[in-house]
This record gives C-alpha cells, sequence and structure tokens, in this order.
C-alpha cells in the first residue's frame, strides 16, 4: 500500500483513465515519471486529447467493447496501476471488476471530502464506494496527526470554469473524431448557456438577496433548518441516494417538514453554486408551500455565506453532501438522507427525517469523535492541493503535497474480500509504444 507520496509508484506501469477538467492528468503523469513510474494515458474525447495531446492512445470504440479492450490493455502492457477521476463514470464503472481480476491497484481521485484545500485520493472507490469504516469504533483509538495545510485559494473555482469551457470546447469541436463517445454529462455548446446565465444569476442574487444573512441570524436564530442543495447531476444524487433528482429531495424534504415540524421553525434551501446557471427550483419550491399552507416559512437562497448560516441553523438536512462535514464542525445537528462516509452514530441524528425536525435541538455531536474521524479522513483520504489550480509556489506538477496523508486505506480498515493487492513489482524502466488510436 501507498505510504509514502508517489514512491511506491517507482518502476511501476500506471495507466490514467478520464481525469479532471484541466491539465491536472498532464501534470500528474510528470510526477509519476519524476519518481520513475512509467505512464500510460488513454483519451476518450477531444477534451481529454485537449490537456494531453502527445504520449497518449485515443480511444475510439463503442463503449460496449471498452472492458474487454480495458483487459487486453492491462495485460499487454503490465499495467501495475489505474488511475482515474470519478468511479461513477460509465467508462469507469467496469474498471474495478476488471482490475481485481487482473491484480491490478485502482486509485479514484474525487472532489475534496474536506475542502478547500483538499482533493480526495481513495483507494478503491469514493463516496457511497469508499471502504472507510462506518462505526465510531473504529475511530475511536488516537486519531494520526496532520499538517497545516497550504491554502488553496477561492480563484481556484474560475480557473475550473476556464478549464470546463475549454474542455467543452474541444470535445465538441473534435467529436467526429470521437464520434462513439457519449459522455456522463451533457458536453454541447450549449452548455456555455449555463454558464453565462450563472455569472449573471450571481450579480443579481447578490442584491436581491442582500440582508437575508443577517436576518437570519438575528430575527430567527435557531428557528430555521438549512437544507444545501447539490448539483443536479451529481454521482451524488444519481448514484449514491434513493432520490432520482434534487426536486424529488425537496419535495421529499419539505412534505416531511409540513407534516411534522413545529409552527415557529423554517425551512432555508441553499442553491449549489455550480448549479446557479442550469436549475431553478423556485417554481417548485413555491408550489410546494402552497400546497401546504407554508408561505413565509419557506426561504429560498443563493450565495450567502455557508459557515455562517450552518453556525446559527437550528438543524441540516443533506442527502450526502461535503457539507455535512462542515456542518458537524460547527457542531449542527445534522441528519444524511443519502449515503454519507461520516453518517454513523454519535455523529448524525440515526432516527427517520420526520423525527428530525422536533429532535434535532436535543442531539448532541461527539466532539472527540468527530475530531477523529476527521484526522483519519484527511489521513487515509486526502491530499493538499487542488486539481485546477496549482499552489503559488510551485512551478511544475500538480504542486499536490503527496506526503501530507496516506491517500488509502489500510488493510485493516477494509473488508478482506474487498481488499486488492498492493502494486506488485514489475522490474521494468521502459514503456512500449502505444498505437495513435483505436
Amino acid at each position: 500500500m501507498v505510504t509514502n507520496g508517489l514512491n511506491p509508484y517507482r518502476d511501476k506501469r500506471v495507466l490514467l483513465l478520464q481525469g479532471p477538467m484541466g491539465p491536472f492528468f498532464r501534470r500528474l503523469a510528470d510526477d509519476l515519471k519524476n519518481v520513475g513510474a512509467v505512464v500510460y494515458k488513454i483519451n476518450f474525447n477531444g477534451g481529454d486529447w485537449l490537456f494531453y495531446p502527445t504520449d497518449a492512445l485515443n480511444y475510439r470504440k463503442p463503449l460496449d467493447e471498452w472492458p474487454q479492450f480495458l483487459q487486453q490493455f492491462i495485460i499487454a502492457h503490465r499495467v501495475d496501476a489505474i488511475i482515474l477521476f470519478g468511479d461513477c463514470r460509465p467508462i469507469h464503472k467496469a474498471v474495478k471488476h476488471i482490475a481485481v481480476r487482473q491484480n491490478v491497484e485502482v486509485q479514484v481521485f474525487e472532489e475534496g471530502y474536506v475542502r478547500p484545500d483538499y482533493i480526495t485520493f481513495e483507494q478503491h472507490g469514493s463516496n457511497g464506494h469508499s471502504k472507510l469504516p462506518r462505526t465510531p469504533d473504529a475511530y475511536r483509538s488516537t486519531p494520526p496527526d496532520i499538517p497545516h495545510p497550504q491554502k488553496i485559494g477561492r480563484d481556484a473555482f474560475w480557473f475550473l470554469v476556464l478549464w470546463t469551457m475549454l474542455y467543452a470546447l474541444a470535445s465538441f469541436l473534435l467529436s467526429p473524431f470521437y464520434s462513439k463517445y457519449r459522455h456522463h454529462k451533457s458536453m454541447d455548446m450549449s452548455q456555455t448557456i449555463p454558464w453565462l446565465r450563472g455569472v449573471w444569476r450571481y450579480a443579481y442574487y447578490r442584491i436581491k438577496e442582500k440582508g437575508i444573512t443577517q436576518k437570519l441570524i438575528e430575527q430567527d436564530k435557531k428557528n430555521y433548518f438549512l437544507i444545501p442543495l447539490q448539483v443536479h447531476n451529481d454521482a451524488q444524487i444519481q448514484v449514491h441516494s434513493d432520490f432520482d433528482t434534487v426536486a424529488a429531495f425537496i419535495t421529499n424534504t419539505v412534505t416531511s417538514f409540513a407534516n411534522n415540524a413545529n409552527q415557529g421553525t423554517y425551512l432555508v434551501f441553499k442553491h449549489h453554486p455550480l448549479d446557479r446557471g442550469h436549475f431553478d427550483y423556485t417554481k417548485l419550491i413555491k408550489k410546494l408551500g402552497r400546497e401546504y399552507n407554508l408561505n413565509g416559512r419557506i426561504i429560498y437562497i443563493h450565495d450567502q455565506h455557508l459557515p455562517t448560516l450552518l453556525k446559527h441553523a437550528v438543524g441540516v438536512v443533506v442527502v450526502n453532501s461535503t457539507t455535512g462535514l462542515s456542518a458537524l464542525h460547527h457542531n449542527t445537528p445534522l441528519i444524511a438522507c443519502g449515503n454519507a462516509i461520516y453518517d454513523m452514530p454519535g455523529l448524525t441524528w440515526q432516527g427517520t427525517l420526520d423525527s428530525f425536525w422536533n429532535n434535532a435541538q436535543y442531539h448532541s455531536i461527539d466532539r472527540t469523535l468527530y475530531k477523529h474521524f476527521r484526522q483519519h479522513l484527511i489521513a487515509r483520504t486526502q491530499l493538499n492541493g487542488s486539481f485546477y489550480k496549482r499552489p503559488v509556489k510551485t512551478t511544475r506538477g500538480t504542486g499536490i503535497t503527496w506526503e501530507s496523508g496516506t491517500g488509502l486505506l489500510s488493510e485493516f480498515d477494509i473488508a478482506p474480500d474487498l481488499a486488492v493487492s498492493s502494486v506488485h513489482n514489475s522490474n521494468v524502466h521502459a514503456a512500449p509504444s502505444l498505437e495513435e488510436t483505436v
């Protein structure tokens, strides 16, 4: 298992599949090569090619032929490890099953559980597929020490916007060369409209919602429940929950609140900033308010300061958002309605949503358990850095502080039947050539 940065990848053959939008995987390849790894990369669309244009294979066959091709590729090139971003993408779903058969390690990148200064780097899978223990006793022991992280800065968001637009543009322009590819999210040029609309709405809501936070924390302090919404096409909703859509979650939450909550309490829905230009739930929330006679008790906001809202809420309702960890950090009672890594006795409300409304104020969070869990989470699954922006002082590679945590679970932390053996020795220093296209 990896316990010392990237050094365990020395002399190993590493296959990179789809990464986050932007140059991160190209920079990752440089980091891997610097420790002596042999790196392969497979591109699937024009966006992948834009950020990794050389020394890569371009897969152009149908998706149903991909598993067989991947298995043959692993065998032919004696791959030791596979690294990918997002284990719920269609092209990544078959990877783990094939890797287990071929005794190949799989490492999954994902957005950080602890934001904004960390990214997730986890063995086997992330979020609902994570092998982190879900029982308090697993975290009762002394937590590992974690170094103080370097700060990434808020401008990483604008790099994400830039990389997303370039990725979408390249995918559109080069689509004739990847005609069999189907992205897991809509990537046509019409998607630039929601991003532009999001910029306009950001300015609009900054004016329209001015003073709402102050009103909530002064007049309605500890009388409102905060419901942070997630992105509409997030795998956390589509894969790791029982809700088909965010709208279904909103409807379920309002229905439960209307039938069970005290009259003096409010619901505050907060829109996800990355979904600002894509979806607007105003009509749905107003409709539900009229239907359940809740007019005046449901508030829908967009860009208010989240930590302040969390600190003053009587309770927080999430599906499985990482905002749940922030709620725990602020000692605010929390219920998770989906498959969340932090959903366990001592941290979250273990009863039903119907019972949460009138009991949240009596729920206490085990602060020692939370501290231990958070430090174990960072040490075993988080890396200090960003997918979209390198730290100011970094001029090469990813800029990731690879030694800040293992980024992996130990054998002790996962069920024996789910364990995948560590990267096996290949003793190879040169890579065979790749075909240009398949």
